[in-house]
């Protein structure tokens, strides 16, 4: 079994799947009149009137009225699922992140758990954090190697938030370090704090690398389940 496949169903596992085929990824977006809803601990079930049909989606838990128009990105369809808290067997089921319409670049927290909010221009320099482990964006992106599975604290600005991906909160973060040419300016924190875009925070977590976590989504180096503080 491939890597993201054996991610994928440990993921679901978790919210209480059981995955009988592999996934089928799909590109773009899934788009749908919402005819029905379900939630669950984890997840929010939508049944989609879509123009293809209808079809049932997954997305982590929102709030989604009857009859609301929405968009889900990052597809992957999965066949043959069960998902036990639901009691309910799905011949096929499309997983993927509910797009926020709404989202602003002031507010991250759209009506979806799983909004996103855009990117505005690169912050200005902003002080180290303290102690042994204290690193900038620039400094973990150049260490990554000897840096890989440990601990370390970046002080940086959030520049954009994802919210409920995975069952956790995406932060990407900047301080002023690193190139945007190359990306080493802007590193991902994934957290089950909450931040919001402008806000200073310190992250400490594991690093991580070469981090593939499905639906075309690779992170050569991130800072992984960091404790954020304000």
């Amino acid at each position: 079994m491939k890597p993201v496949t054996v991610f994928v169903a440990l993921l679901l596992a978790a919210a209480g799947l059981a995955a009988q085929a592999a996934p089928a990824q799909q590109a773009g977006t899934v788009k749908g009149e919402v005819l029905e809803t379900r939630s669950v601990e984890s997840y929010t079930y939508l049944r989609l009137k879509t123009a293809s049909g209808e079809i049932w989606a997954a997305v982590p838990t929102a709030t989604v009225k009857k009859g609301a128009q929405v968009t889900i990105a990052n597809p992957m369809t999965m066949e043959n699922f069960e998902s036990k808290t639901l009691n309910k067997k799905f011949d096929k089921i499309v997983f993927g992140q509910l797009v926020d319409p709404n989202a602003k670049p002031t507010s991250p927290h759209g009506a979806a758990s799983a909004g996103t909010a855009t990117t505005p221009a690169p912050v200005a320099k902003v002080a180290k954090a303290t102690g042994p482990d204290a690193r900038t964006v620039a400094e973990v992106f150049k260490g990554k190697s000897t840096l890989k599975d440990k601990t370390v604290t970046v002080r940086a600005q959030v520049v954009k938030v994802s919210l409920g991906i995975l069952g956790k909160n995406w932060l990407h973060v900047q301080d002023g370090s690193g190139s945007a040419a190359d990306g080493t300016n802007d590193i991902v924190v994934t957290t089950k704090s909450e931040a919001a875009i402008g806000d200073i925070v310190t992250a400490k977590g594991k690093v991580r690398t070469d981090v593939d976590v499905g639906s075309g989504y690779t992170y050569a180096v991130m800072i992984d389940d960091a404790a954020v503080a304000k």
